[in-house]
């Protein structure tokens, strides 16, 4: 029981700490204004407006006994309640209206009816409270005739509710606003520090966040900014440390192809040739692993800009760009564009056709790669993403090299704040599905 309210009390809650906070302290406020008012509602308003409607019915019935003993004197008795009053009498012959004219959730016509009824009895009293501003009708049957009555609003309702209601809400609603402001300037430090970890995850810089706020606040800021800097002194040190490396092993792997091609044995010569393209290939892999790991400066990118350039760069009719919406986001281009260009490679090398889509979304852009060469295997989908995972049969970004391809375009992808995903193309081959923010 207590698991399942628990559940449904953060299905309900706001997500952001900023409106929870407001809830922590604008909630008392506004259960104790609620119960306040329904106090005085019970305890003094109902009361006293009760008095007051019967202190008028009572009029009225005063009225209707003086017209029925003493009708000379009628005119003096109604002129003095309209002048001291400004109460308003007449008499009518005409027929008593049938519906009623009472507002059923009003507080006013409910006590008025009440009394009405007390005095004159069902189905001989009728009055209308919403059909005057300032003023209500009140129409009373005797014998054939209609007492119509006009008496101001004051004379049925106190208006002190009204003023209670204000004196009690303008206050509460000055401290919501003041709560507000406070509750704005406490959540700025961690909206900043939350921004600031995203823009971190994306591969971003964060050399220009400053700490503020509370103590709690100031320190996970401050551990923040150390971590940061630590994590990119150890990856700058990792990418240092595989380019120096690969770079260090193609000089003797140059000097063996030279020896090679000394060598009269061209059996011989044509093997070990191979085997040494091969670590090439590999050292290559490395390079770029190492490339992408290179903390890089954000920058708005065009993405039509940036595949007619990797379109010319490759110069193949192979190469289609079918449809190209206009859009522009905040990234690494350098990073992104080693990330398309390993997809297309992949596409070109083992397919006859590779086609190009991009689709603005809501927030959102949908890239799309799709060739038309062997694919791979459904459950392979997960695999090819791995670190140094190579594909024995079909074929893969993966098949030449240590197995680096795709795993340099997933974490490229992925620290953009998107998502990749491999499926079967219409066109019988690979299809890659690229997701960014924007």
């Amino acid at each position: 029981m207590f698991f399942g309210l628990n559940k449904f009390l953060k299905y309900i809650l706001p997500k952001r700490l900023f409106y929870r906070a407001l809830i922590i302290v604008a909630a008392p406020t506004i259960i104790l204004q609620l119960i306040i008012t329904i106090v005085f509602y019970d305890s003094i308003w109902i009361k006293a407006n009760k008095n007051i409607t019967k202190s008028l019915v009572a009029q009225l019935k005063t009225i209707q006994e003086v017209y029925i003993n003493d009708k000379k004197n009628l005119d003096f008795f109604t002129d003095s309640y309209k002048n001291n009053f400004n109460f308003e009498v007449g008499i009518s012959q005409e027929i008593f209206p049938i519906t009623s004219g009472e507002r059923k959730f009003s507080p006013m016509d409910r006590s008025l009816r009440r009394e009405l009824k007390s005095a004159f009895g069902n189905n001989n009293y009728w009055f209308n409270t919403s059909k005057f501003k300032n003023a209500v009708e009140i129409k009373i049957k005797s014998n054939n005739e209609v007492f119509e009555f006009l008496v101001p609003k004051e004379m049925v309702s106190t208006s002190s509710v009204r003023l209670f209601v204000l004196w009690t809400t303008l206050p509460s609603i000055l401290l919501i606003i003041i709560a507000l402001i406070f509750l704005k300037n406490q959540t700025k430090p961690l909206v900043k520090l939350a921004k600031a970890a995203e823009r971190f995850g994306k591969g971003d810089y964060v050399n220009d966040f400053r700490a503020s706020g509370s103590l709690e606040i100031r320190k996970a800021a401050f551990e923040f900014d150390r971590m940061a800097k630590r994590i990119n002194r150890h990856l700058n040190q990792r990418s240092e440390m595989l380019s120096g490396i690969s770079h260090d092993l193609r000089t003797p792997l140059t000097r063996l192809k030279l020896q090679l091609a000394m060598l009269k044995q061209e059996d011989v010569s044509k093997k070990m040739s191979k085997d040494i393209d091969e670590m090439e290939k590999m050292l290559n892999d490395y390079l770029q692993f190492a490339k992408s790991q290179i903390i890089e400066d954000t920058s708005k990118i065009d993405l039509r800009v940036l595949f007619n350039l990797i379109k010319n760069q490759f110069n193949n009719e192979k190469l289609i760009i079918a449809n190209s919406d206009e859009v522009e986001l905040k990234g690494r281009q350098s990073a992104l564009k080693r990330s398309f260009e390993n997809i297309i490679q992949n596409g070109l090398t083992y397919g006859n056709k590779v086609v190009v889509n991009i689709q603005k979304g809501n927030n959102r852009v949908l890239i799309t790669i799709e060739d038309d060469g062997p694919g791979i295997p459904e459950d392979q989908y997960k695999n090819v993403f791995k670190p140094f995972f190579r594909l024995d049969k079909s074929r893969s970004l993966n098949l030449s090299g240590v197995g680096l391809g795709l795993a340099i375009v997933e974490d490229i992808i992925n620290s953009h704040g998107g998502s990749i995903q491999l499926s079967k193309s219409k066109l019988n081959g690979l299809l890659v599905r690229i997701s960014l923010p924007f």
